[in-house]
Protein backbone atom coordinates (compact mmCIF):
# COMPACT_ATOMS: atom_id res chain seq x y z
CA UNK A 1 0.00 0.00 0.00
CA UNK A 2 1.16 3.49 -0.70
CA UNK A 3 2.07 5.61 2.08
CA UNK A 4 -0.98 7.77 2.96
CA UNK A 5 -2.23 10.76 4.95
CA UNK A 6 -5.17 11.08 6.42
CA UNK A 7 -6.43 13.90 7.72
CA UNK A 8 -9.25 13.57 10.05
CA UNK A 9 -11.50 17.32 10.48
CA UNK A 10 -14.60 17.70 12.25
CA UNK A 11 -17.25 19.84 10.53
CA UNK A 12 -20.41 21.35 11.80
CA UNK A 13 -22.21 21.10 8.26
CA UNK A 14 -21.33 17.94 5.75
CA UNK A 15 -22.71 19.07 2.16
CA UNK A 16 -21.45 22.69 3.02
CA UNK A 17 -17.90 21.24 4.02
CA UNK A 18 -18.12 18.73 0.96
CA UNK A 19 -19.05 21.61 -1.56
CA UNK A 20 -16.24 23.86 0.26
CA UNK A 21 -13.57 21.64 -0.44
CA UNK A 22 -14.77 20.68 -3.63
CA UNK A 23 -14.36 24.03 -4.51
CA UNK A 24 -10.94 24.05 -3.89
CA UNK A 25 -9.92 21.59 -6.00
CA UNK A 26 -10.27 18.24 -4.00
CA UNK A 27 -12.06 15.14 -5.15
CA UNK A 28 -15.02 13.60 -3.47
CA UNK A 29 -14.08 10.21 -2.79
CA UNK A 30 -17.90 8.01 -2.75
CA UNK A 31 -16.22 4.78 -2.05
CA UNK A 32 -14.55 6.39 1.54
CA UNK A 33 -17.81 8.51 1.96
CA UNK A 34 -20.99 8.14 4.21
CA UNK A 35 -23.53 10.77 5.81
CA UNK A 36 -21.26 10.94 8.60
CA UNK A 37 -18.40 12.25 6.69
CA UNK A 38 -16.58 12.42 3.29
CA UNK A 39 -13.36 11.85 2.15
CA UNK A 40 -12.00 14.92 0.06
CA UNK A 41 -8.60 13.63 -2.03
CA UNK A 42 -5.84 16.26 -2.61
CA UNK A 43 -3.94 14.06 -4.29
CA UNK A 44 -3.68 10.34 -4.65
CA UNK A 45 -2.12 9.88 -0.84
CA UNK A 46 -3.14 12.89 0.62
CA UNK A 47 -6.66 12.38 1.90
CA UNK A 48 -8.80 15.22 4.25
CA UNK A 49 -11.88 13.26 5.86
CA UNK A 50 -14.43 15.32 6.68
CA UNK A 51 -16.27 13.91 9.18
CA UNK A 52 -19.28 15.22 11.69
CA UNK A 53 -19.04 16.54 15.17
CA UNK A 54 -21.25 13.10 15.77
CA UNK A 55 -18.69 10.75 14.16
CA UNK A 56 -15.99 12.35 15.57
CA UNK A 57 -16.87 11.55 19.62
CA UNK A 58 -16.67 8.26 18.22
CA UNK A 59 -13.22 8.49 17.28
CA UNK A 60 -12.52 10.58 20.73
CA UNK A 61 -13.71 12.03 24.15
CA UNK A 62 -11.61 15.20 24.11
CA UNK A 63 -13.48 18.37 23.89
CA UNK A 64 -13.84 19.68 20.10
CA UNK A 65 -11.88 23.15 20.16
CA UNK A 66 -13.78 26.34 20.93
CA UNK A 67 -14.47 28.22 18.03
CA UNK A 68 -11.85 30.62 17.10
CA UNK A 69 -9.12 28.30 18.68
CA UNK A 70 -6.12 26.50 16.62
CA UNK A 71 -4.67 23.27 16.96
CA UNK A 72 -3.15 23.31 14.23
CA UNK A 73 -2.41 24.73 10.44
CA UNK A 74 -2.09 22.56 7.37
CA UNK A 75 -0.56 23.50 4.20
CA UNK A 76 -0.79 23.19 0.46
CA UNK A 77 2.09 23.67 -2.30
CA UNK A 78 0.50 25.12 -5.46
CA UNK A 79 2.01 25.96 -8.81
CA UNK A 80 1.77 29.68 -9.09
CA UNK A 81 0.92 32.92 -7.25
CA UNK A 82 -2.10 32.58 -9.44
CA UNK A 83 -3.19 29.18 -8.07
CA UNK A 84 -2.79 30.52 -4.83
CA UNK A 85 -4.95 33.80 -5.54
CA UNK A 86 -7.27 31.76 -6.56
CA UNK A 87 -8.08 29.47 -3.90
CA UNK A 88 -8.41 32.39 -1.87
CA UNK A 89 -11.01 33.31 -3.88
CA UNK A 90 -12.66 29.64 -3.68
CA UNK A 91 -12.77 29.91 0.08
CA UNK A 92 -14.21 33.22 0.33
CA UNK A 93 -16.71 32.39 -2.05
CA UNK A 94 -17.63 28.98 -0.50
CA UNK A 95 -18.46 29.94 3.15
CA UNK A 96 -14.61 30.44 4.17
CA UNK A 97 -12.65 32.95 4.89
CA UNK A 98 -9.67 34.71 2.79
CA UNK A 99 -6.83 35.55 3.80
CA UNK A 100 -7.47 34.28 7.65
CA UNK A 101 -3.48 35.76 8.36
CA UNK A 102 -1.74 38.45 6.86
CA UNK A 103 -0.62 37.65 3.12
CA UNK A 104 3.36 37.09 3.07
CA UNK A 105 5.09 37.97 0.08
CA UNK A 106 9.31 36.70 0.22
CA UNK A 107 9.69 36.84 -3.96
CA UNK A 108 10.71 33.44 -3.66
CA UNK A 109 7.83 32.42 -1.60
CA UNK A 110 3.88 33.70 -2.14
CA UNK A 111 1.86 32.54 0.90
CA UNK A 112 -1.91 32.95 1.95
CA UNK A 113 -4.10 31.32 4.64
CA UNK A 114 -7.45 30.35 4.53
CA UNK A 115 -10.04 29.25 7.08
CA UNK A 116 -12.67 26.43 6.03
CA UNK A 117 -16.02 27.13 7.28
CA UNK A 118 -15.48 25.17 10.61
CA UNK A 119 -12.04 27.42 10.87
CA UNK A 120 -9.57 24.85 10.15
CA UNK A 121 -6.41 26.92 8.82
CA UNK A 122 -4.83 25.85 5.57
CA UNK A 123 -2.13 28.02 4.11
CA UNK A 124 -1.95 28.13 0.61
CA UNK A 125 1.53 29.15 -0.62
CA UNK A 126 3.91 28.91 -4.19
CA UNK A 127 7.73 28.82 -3.79
CA UNK A 128 9.82 29.51 -6.74
CA UNK A 129 11.63 26.05 -7.70
CA UNK A 130 14.48 28.08 -9.14
CA UNK A 131 15.27 29.79 -5.59
CA UNK A 132 15.05 26.55 -3.68
CA UNK A 133 18.78 26.55 -1.70
CA UNK A 134 21.05 24.84 -3.69
CA UNK A 135 19.65 25.72 -6.99
CA UNK A 136 22.31 28.16 -8.57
Amino acid sequence: MTKTIFISLPIADLQASTAFYQALGFRKNPDLSDDSGACMAWSEAILVMLVTHAKWRTFTQRPLPAPGSIGHMLSLALDSREAVDAMQRAAASHGGQADANPPEDFGFMYSRDLADPDGHLWATLWMDPNAKPGNK
